[in-house]
């Protein structure tokens, strides 16, 4: 949950620091006081879109800091580590969001540096912020399909990856087949290009390196005299005359010599010499027995000078064409053979990739039917736990239905899926289009909720909406800003009395002008806005009972300095306590997801 929640320089609040309760926290205020702000930090811990408008005037920058309660080896204790975060003493993660008047933005969790795509993962775990734009959104048919399938949980999100995992090869398969037969006199030729060039280099078979090779060898065969003058010259000035003339003794005999004269002088240090020249003799023995090797062998050959230049001159011709040298000619002989296993157009290969779709299809329509059915058993489920929370919203007579129907393909839809005899379209998210209908009252027709509900009807059908969805969601932490809008009277007193219900499981944090539902909350917190004729600043107070009564009074009708509004104020408060005491605590067991 969110313990606590830091603000500076954000929007009209200069700084304030907000301690929530673990239950139900209710943040009130005059119309512009900044109550928004709070919501706006929130979104901003959840690593949501960083705006410099939203610093405060003279400010450098805006900081929001949340201190999160994440037991060791939760979701959210996880990420947080898998970053280098550390928790803080008391076990807590903090995250930091700093925006500067530049517009730039920063993120910090557990004293770490962090993408903000982070806190976006560890709110995924802790948090879900609803507001009205929120409610908005859930008119739209994609969203009310999504929350069906949020609702539902593994019974669709299991057969829902298998169906988008064979569609993504169906459609793979089915636009390389419409490419081929599209492209087929195009690809044919290609196809020939490819065979011509990989007989060419078949024939010539080249090996790698083979030509870096045949030019060393080209260049001994060419150079063959110079090479033996070359050598016979090195092998003379090491080994010596081969008729051992004495006079031309070469290296190894002077080493001889000087090693007789060393072994035969008296002084020590002469003779300590000798092992060296050992040595030398030794090496030079070796150098002079590979020489004589290389001369044995060296022949001028010009029957192979004349293969080696043939050899090259085939080479040559594949180099021009295909690469720079033999590997990369190779290489080129690899890729084209590949791509010509695709570019196979002959009617057996279309054949078989028409055989392939269709049989992707069948499998494709399998999963479709069975997230269909997924969803038509959660939606009557769904539908049923709404009804049952606008009952106690004061709308006793008003029932919820989720209709979940086939999305029918239009003509020429190149995702049309054959689904229990009908084409229907097959979109990422199945072949279904969902929609919630409101009946305001028995014999009412089943009208889209946008069109059947008033502005306070639809704000009830979507916190009922919200209530139910909160069960099957993981997440602790709750918040609603505003979305009571256009409720009052004894509607309002419902509202309240859901959200109060709802945070014996959840943190619930509700940002709400309505005094029937501040007043079922376990801590109050007011903004209040001051102004010196030259700047406005907001701040965060927590309000105690006496308190409380002045505040609930003000949002009454003002009221909040006569003994009329203070009685109200009062009674509504103690209403409130005696509504939550008389409601014994159930926890409802989170679906998964």
């Amino acid at each position: 949950m969110l313990a606590e929640m830091r603000i500076q320089g954000l929007g009209v609040i200069d700084e304030a620091t907000l301690e929530l309760d673990p239950g139900f926290t209710v943040v009130t205020g005059e119309t512009g006081a900044g109550k928004t702000m709070v919501v706006t930090g929130l979104h901003l811990l959840g690593g949501g879109r960083a705006e410099a408008s939203r610093v405060r005037n003279g400010a450098e920058k805006a900081v929001v800091e949340g201190r999160f309660q994440a037991p060791a080896g939760s979701p959210a204790a996880k990420v947080a580590e898998e970053v280098g975060g550390q928790p803080d003493d008391d076990g807590s993660v903090i995250a930091v969001r700093t925006v500067g008047a530049d517009g730039r933005s920063r993120a910090h969790l557990g004293g770490r540096s962090v993408p903000v795509g982070v806190l976006g993962e560890l709110a995924e775990q802790l948090l879900a912020v609803h507001g009205q734009n929120d409610q908005l959104r859930l008119l739209r048919p994609a969203e009310q399909r999504s929350v069906l399938d949020r609702f539902a949980g593994d019974e669709v999100a299991g057969p829902l990856r298998a169906y988008q995992r064979i569609r993504d090869e169906w459609l793979r398969v089915a636009a390389e087949l419409t490419e081929r037969t599209r492209r087929s006199h195009e690809l044919a030729r290609e196809a020939d290009l490819l065979r011509h060039g990989l007989t060419e280099i078949t024939a010539v078979d080249p090996k790698p390196g083979e030509d870096e090779e045949l030019v060393a060898e080209a260049r001994r065969l060419a150079d063959a005299d110079q090479l033996r003058e070359s050598a016979a010259g090195a092998q003379y000035a090491v080994a010596g005359s081969p008729d051992g003339d004495p006079d031309n003794p070469g290296a190894l005999g002077l080493i001889g010599e000087a090693r007789r004269r060393l072994v035969a002088s008296e002084d020590p240090k002469l003779r300590d010499l000798e092992p060296r020249l050992v040595e030398a003799e030794t090496l030079l023995a070796d150098v002079g027995a590979e020489i004589a090797s290389y001369l044995e062998h060296l022949e001028a050959d010009p029957a192979r000078l004349e293969q080696v230049l043939a050899r090259q001159s085939e080479l040559k011709s594949l180099t021009r064409k295909y690469a720079a040298d033999v590997d990369g000619v190779i290489a080129w002989a690899q890729d084209a053979a590949a791509r010509l296993s695709g570019l196979d157009t002959s009617d057996e290969a279309l054949a078989a990739l028409a055989a392939r779709r269709d049989e992707l299809a069948v499998e494709l329509a399998g999963y479709a039917l069975r997230v269909t059915g997924a969803r038509a058993e959660a939606a009557e489920e769904l539908g049923k736990a709404v009804s049952e929370e606008l009952t106690g919203l004061a709308m006793p007579h008003a029932s919820v239905e989720v209709v979940v129907r086939p999305r029918v393909a239009e003509a020429g839809d190149a995702q049309a899926l054959e689904v229990g005899g009908r084409l229907l379209h097959a979109g990422a998210s199945g072949v279904d289009d969902v929609e919630l209908r409101l009946i305001a009252h028995p014999g009412a027709p089943a009208l889209p909720v946008h069109k059947g509900a008033s502005g306070g009807e639809l704000s009830r059908v979507m916190l009922a909406l919200e209530v139910v969805l909160s069960h099957s969601d993981p997440v602790p932490t709750l918040v609603f800003d505003e979305v009571d809008a256009g409720v009052g009277g004894r509607a309002a007193v419902e509202v309240g009395r859901r959200l109060a219900r709802l945070a014996r499981s959840h943190q619930v944090v509700v940002v709400t002008h309505l005094p029937q539902v501040a007043a079922f909350a376990d801590r109050h917190l007011v903004v209040d806005k001051t102004a010196d004729g030259v700047l406005t600043r907001s701040g965060v107070r927590r309000l105690d009972e006496s308190q409380r009564v002045v505040e609930l009074a003000r949002m009454l009708a003002g009221m909040d300095s006569t003994d009329t509004g203070r009685a109200h104020a009062e009674e509504l408060l103690a209403a409130a306590k005696a509504d939550k005491e008389s409601v014994p605590v159930v926890r409802r067991k989170a679906k998964k997801r």
